[in-house]
C-alpha cells in the first residue's frame, strides 16, 4: 500500500480531501479537534448550496470552474444528493438586479410565471418571471458530512474525533484542512460571518433553492428535510461570531416571506452563525511545502469547491499534478 497520509481537519475540506486519498489507495488518518457531532465547525452550519452559475456574478473564475467539477463529484459519490436546479425569483422594483444577474451568469433559463408553477407548484402565481439554473443542487451539510465520513471508513480511512493535533507534529505527507484554525500559519486569512435562520413549516414545499434577490447579498430558501427551511447567508466582514444580528435576522425573515407568505407562520428552530475563512482575493488556495499541503480560504463557497480541491490534492500526491491557478509552492 501507498505511503500513509493524515488529514488534520474533519470538516467539509478534510473530508473530501480524505476520502479521495482513500479511493486512491492511500491509508489515511483525520484527526479533529471537536466531537463526532460538530457543532463548532463551520461545515455545521453552512447552507450547502451547489450553485457554480448562479454565484458567478460575485465568485472568482476558479471557484466556478472548481465548483462545476465538484458537481459532478457529489453526482458520482453521494448519487442521492438533490441536483434539481436552482431558481432566481426578484420583487419586481429588483428587476435591474435580475437582468444584471442574468448577464453576468450562465447556464440559466429564463422562465415565465407559467413555468415557475409548474417546478415549483408553491410558488405558481407569484412572480412573473425567474432565472432557472437547471444544472444545480444542494445538500443538507449536517447529513451529507457523516454520510461522507462513513464513506470514507468503508474505504479503510480512520477519524480520531476530539485529537487536538498540530500539522508540524506529525510525521510524513499532512494536509491541513483546519480553516482558521490554520491562521498562525497563514496571517492573511480573515474571518467572514455569515448568519442563517432555520425555520419549519409544513405549509409549504420547495424543490430547490429559491435564491431573492437582495441589496447586500444572496439570500437563498434551501428546503431541508423534515419541513425545515434554511434561510441564509449573511456575508459581514466581522469575526465577532458571538450570535446573529437583529438586522440580518429581520433581512433573512423577511425574504423568506417575499418568496411565501407561508413563511411568516413558520416556527424559528435556530439562529445560526458560522466565520468562513477566506484570504484577501477570495479565492481558495492549495500551498505545498514540502511534504505539507494546506487547503483553505473556501470563504462562502466550501460544500461547493470543497471536493475538487480534493481531487487536487489527490492527483498532486500520486501524480504529482499541478493546477497553477490553485496550487501554491514554497
Amino acid at each position: 500500500m501507498s505511503e500513509p497520509v493524515s488529514v488534520v481537519g474533519a470538516g467539509i475540506a478534510g473530508t473530501w480531501t480524505a476520502l479521495l486519498l482513500a479511493e486512491s489507495g492511500r491509508r489515511v488518518t483525520v484527526y479533529e479537534r471537536q466531537d463526532e457531532a460538530m457543532t463548532g465547525a463551520t461545515s455545521h452550519w453552512a447552507g450547502g448550496m451547489l450553485a457554480p452559475d448562479c454565484e458567478g456574478d460575485g465568485a472568482e473564475p476558479v471557484v466556478i470552474r472548481l465548483g462545476h467539477r465538484s458537481v459532478q463529484l457529489w453526482r458520482s459519490h453521494l448519487p442521492e444528493t438533490p441536483l434539481n436546479g436552482s431558481l432566481v425569483v426578484s420583487h419586481p422594483r429588483d428587476r435591474a438586479d435580475l437582468e444584471r444577474l442574468a448577464r453576468q451568469t450562465a447556464g440559466h433559463e429564463r422562465i415565465g410565471a407559467a413555468r415557475i408553477g409548474e417546478i415549483e407548484p408553491a410558488l405558481a402565481g407569484r412572480f412573473r418571471e425567474a432565472l432557472f439554473y437547471p444544472g444545480e443542487g444542494h445538500v443538507e451539510p449536517r447529513r451529507a458530512l457523516p454520510a461522507l465520513h462513513a464513506k470514507l471508513r468503508s474505504l479503510g480511512g480512520e477519524i480520531r474525533f476530539g485529537a487536538d493535533v498540530r500539522p508540524e507534529a506529525l510525521d510524513g505527507t499532512v494536509v491541513d484542512c483546519r480553516g482558521l484554525g490554520a491562521r498562525e500559519a497563514q496571517p492573511e486569512l480573515r474571518g467572514v460571518k455569515g448568519e442563517t435562520v432555520l425555520v419549519e413549516t409544513a405549509e409549504i414545499a420547495l424543490s430547490r433553492p429559491v435564491r431573492l434577490m437582495h441589496p447586500r447579498w444572496p439570500i437563498y430558501v434551501i428546503p431541508r428535510a423534515n419541513n425545515r427551511f434554511l434561510i441564509g447567508a449573511s456575508t459581514i466582514e466581522t469575526e465577532d461570531a458571538a450570535g446573529v444580528t437583529l438586522r440580518s435576522a429581520l433581512e433573512l425573515m423577511t425574504a423568506a416571506y417575499t418568496v411565501h407568505p407561508a413563511f411568516g407562520e413558520a416556527r424559528i428552530v435556530e439562529l445560526g452563525t458560522a466565520l468562513r475563512p477566506a484570504y484577501p482575493d477570495h479565492s481558495p488556495r492549495i500551498a505545498v511545502a514540502g511534504r505539507q499541503i494546506t487547503v483553505n480560504g473556501l470563504y462562502r463557497h466550501g460544500f461547493l469547491i470543497a471536493p475538487a480541491l480534493g481531487e487536487l490534492v489527490a492527483n498532486y500526491i500520486a501524480e504529482g499534478t499541478r493546477d497553477n491557478e490553485v496550487m501554491r509552492w514554497s
